[in-house]
């Protein structure tokens, strides 16, 4: 039975439980709809769309993401090294990668997944952090104050639902627009999921750098 998290709690994830050879993180969400009336929604604009990313940072036994990629211009480009996003979906060991992107959050089930291979993932990665963007928000007034029904989970490779951290938007999260969502630390007999839903202002993962480079 999969178990909920409230934030700031954490579950551990053992391997003689679980299948933890191919882990998906998932994520969805719902944008909150303004209520237009009948001719609102005839004649008025679309519902607006968000552009959510999922990115995910490896980090060392430092608690660092150790490698930010090929160097160009002189300046690490954050491609082919630690941090698996938008621009750099897999990893170069071939261990984990994001599936894709979805622009919009309509429909059931996840919108966005990382898969990773939980049980054969380099040893020297102790925490794997993700992180929630809303791309250009700032620039189109997009905020997780409009997002509900928000949610990580964490499905093993038999499809079994391990964990999900369910977060809605609302005032508290008006003007924020990345969200430190959740981070899996590995234990000795597997990996703990923990439920943190940090939000910050900006919206680029890049303001979270500072913390683990």
């Amino acid at each position: 039975m999969s178990i909920s998290l409230k934030k700031g709690q954490g579950v551990s994830l053992k391997k003689n439980e679980y299948d933890l050879s191919s882990v998906t993180i998932g994520l969805g969400w719902d944008i909150n709809e303004e209520k237009r009336g009948f001719l609102g929604g005839l004649f008025g604009k679309k519902s607006e769309e968000y552009d959510l990313d999922v990115i995910a940072f490896l980090c060392g036994e430092n608690g660092k993401v150790n490698d930010l990629g090929q160097i160009e211009g002189g300046q690490p480009s954050l491609v082919n090294g630690d941090i698996i996003f938008f621009n750099s979906l897999q990893h170069k060991s071939g261990q984990i990668w994001l599936t894709g992107d979805n622009r919009t959050g309509a429909g059931d089930g996840d919108d966005e997944q990382i898969i990773v291979k939980l049980n054969t993932l380099d040893p020297k990665f102790t925490k794997i952090v993700f992180i929630v963007q809303i791309y250009n928000g700032r620039e189109r007034q997009q905020h997780f104050g409009k997002v509900q029904n928000a949610f990580i989970r964490a499905v093993d490779a038999k499809n079994v639902e391990m964990a999900r951290f369910d977060l809605s938007g609302g005032e508290a999260f008006n003007n924020q627009r990345s969200m430190l969502f959740a981070e899996l630390v590995r234990e000795d007999n597997g990996w703990k999921l923990n439920a943190i839903g940090e939000p910050s202002s900006s919206d680029s993962f890049i303001s979270y750098l500072k913390d683990f480079a």
